[in-house]
């Protein structure tokens, strides 16, 4: 579903205003869900008993959380019935009018979708400061996300009670499934831990005993991936030792290396003092001598 909004129902809310039976009409969809990353549609349709010959002033409004007071993230507002609704209200830039209010439609998209735009959307049209020629669709639209796993973390590390273990942090939406596989390409059993946001999960692998590539892998019905991570040992014993003389040869060529630089630098600076010195010397041995010269 990658890219796709889906609408699960939708909702038709109907209300008295003013006198003589007159009342206004919203459909929205009780729910919408989006892919994090991407963009999702929030429709919104409604009709009133002076939009059709309304070309006065309108304002629509989308808010989040409540219905009433809830934070406004989206509002553009039409001086007439010739001027386009240009948003006086746009929260970090994510949202786009796609409907036209003079048409009875106010409905948006938002851009980027984050964890944090998974919540209740109310859309709400004024056409004058009159209480009776606003309102607002009090049965709002849930937002739901929905995301392919992603691999955030994965460590190695070593205690007392769970000798080396590795750990694999992922997200997704539903929550994958994960599991380890060893160097051999065995699935491995592993504990889920936590606690983790509601679309994280984290597992870990106990008892590293084999040298070699270890691999996370998540899953979800949007999609599968995976990471490795590669552990090796040293050990006691035989030509096991290799890698750690190999290590230290490694060292102490570094070393040598830098003491012979030590020693060029040094030679080169007493070489450039010695030179000095004897230019020095030569100077003031001339100018005595032309002292003595000129005193006969």
């Amino acid at each position: 579903m990658r890219g796709v909004v889906s609408l699960f129902g939708f909702l038709i809310f109907t209300a008295e205003s003013g006198n003589g039976g007159n009342q206004w009409a919203f459909q929205v969809p009780k729910e919408v869900t989006g892919e994090v990353g991407k963009s999702a549609t929030l429709p919104c349709w409604f009709s009133s008993p002076h939009s059709r010959s309304h070309d006065g002033a309108l304002t629509a409004i989308w808010r989040v959380g409540r219905p009433y007071d809830g934070e406004v993230v989206f509002k553009c507002v039409s001086s007439n019935s010739s001027a386009p609704c240009r948003p006086t209200t746009n929260y970090m830039n994510k949202f786009i009018l796609l409907g036209n209010p003079r048409h009875n439609n106010l409905s948006v998209s938002i851009g980027n979708l984050t964890w944090g735009d998974s919540t209740k959307y109310y859309c709400r049209v004024e056409l004058s400061p009159d209480r009776h020629d606003k309102y607002e669709a009090k049965t709002g639209t849930q937002l739901h996300l929905a995301a392919p796993p992603r691999i955030l973390n994965m460590t190695v590390g070593f205690d007392g009670s769970r000798g080396y273990h590795a750990v694999c942090v992922a997200e997704g939406e539903p929550v994958p499934s994960l599991y380890w596989a060893d160097p051999l390409d065995r699935n491995q059993d592993t504990r889920l831990t936590g606690p983790m946001l509601k679309h994280q999960v984290a597992t870990e692998l106990h008892y590293l005993t084999r040298d070699g590539k270890y691999t996370c892998v998540a899953t979800n019905s949007h999609g599968r991936v995976e990471a490795s991570v590669y552990f090796y040992k040293f050990k006691s014993g035989g030509n096991n030792n290799l890698p750690l003389g190999l290590l230290w040869a490694a060292l102490a060529l570094k070393l040598m290396l830098l003491l012979g630089l030590l020693c060029v630098a040094t030679c080169y600076r007493n070489g450039n003092k010695k030179q000095r010195l004897e230019l020095h010397g030569r100077a003031q041995e001339s100018t005595y001598e032309n002292y003595e010269a000129g005193g006969h």
